[in-house]
């Protein structure tokens, strides 16, 4: 898919590295230099514009993006300028950044559907991730039941699915596997990017440093990542 990124600070600036390292094409848009010349062999294009210049929104190739994701940060004005004018001009999926309360109700009367709040999602999933021993990430359903991400663990490297035994012996499910690879950037570069296989099947083959996707009881995934 593409995507265009405005606003490229630490959110804005992690999110494209992490989408071009997924395969994606990324477009990065900030009006700072320093920020769009840290990234120029990063992502995709990285282009120093004031988003908040309607003139400067309309050359933007918005008829080519699948998403457009506004990720200013501190200056709310900014955002929310920024926000109307691809209101405006824009036909596919805006996805904004809050940073408060005032700037959700603001987006939400502008018709923003999807919003983002990365720091209090941040801090909620490294909450989750302190309570289960082994985990790279995770997202709690309810609770009772939580989404983890996590190294297989060595003794199982090599098996499939069906003779590791995860659901008959430890009660959690294995959602899908997202393992590593290496291919060339459109720039030509060599890039190290994670690839989601899919579905897994009882004869998928467990691979060294796959990240398992995890599903079940805390307890139970604790268990697994620590036997």
């Amino acid at each position: 898919m593409k995507f265009i990124i405005i606003g490229l600070g630490n959110f804005g600036a992690s999110l494209s590295i992490k989408l071009m390292e997924d395969g994606h094409e990324v477009i990065g848009v900030d009006r700072s230099i320093n920020k769009v010349n840290s990234l120029q062999d990063k992502i995709t294009h990285a282009i120093c514009m004031d988003t908040t210049d309607e003139e400067a929104i309309q050359a933007l190739p918005l008829d080519d993006a699948d998403y457009v994701i506004i990720g200013i940060g501190e200056d709310t004005g900014a955002s929310i300028l920024t926000t109307a004018l691809l209101k405006k001009y824009c036909s596919k999926k805006i996805i904004s950044r809050a940073i408060s309360d005032l700037h959700q109700t603001v987006l939400e009367a502008m018709g923003i559907e999807e919003i983002l709040h990365p720091e209090a999602d941040t801090a909620r999933r490294l909450a989750s991730r302190f309570m289960i021993k082994g985990a790279l990430s995770s997202f709690s359903l309810d609770d009772e039941f939580d989404i983890v991400e996590a190294e297989v663990p060595e003794q199982y490297v090599g098996m499939t699915i069906q003779q590791a035994k995860f659901r008959e012996d430890h009660h959690v499910n294995i959602v899908t596997i997202i393992r590593k690879r290496r291919r060339r950037s459109v720039l030509g570069n060599w890039q190290n990017i994670q690839e989601v296989i899919g579905v897994v099947t009882p004869n998928t083959i467990l691979e060294a440093h796959d990240i398992l996707v995890i599903f079940g009881k805390a307890d139970d995934i604790e268990k697994l990542l620590n036997t």
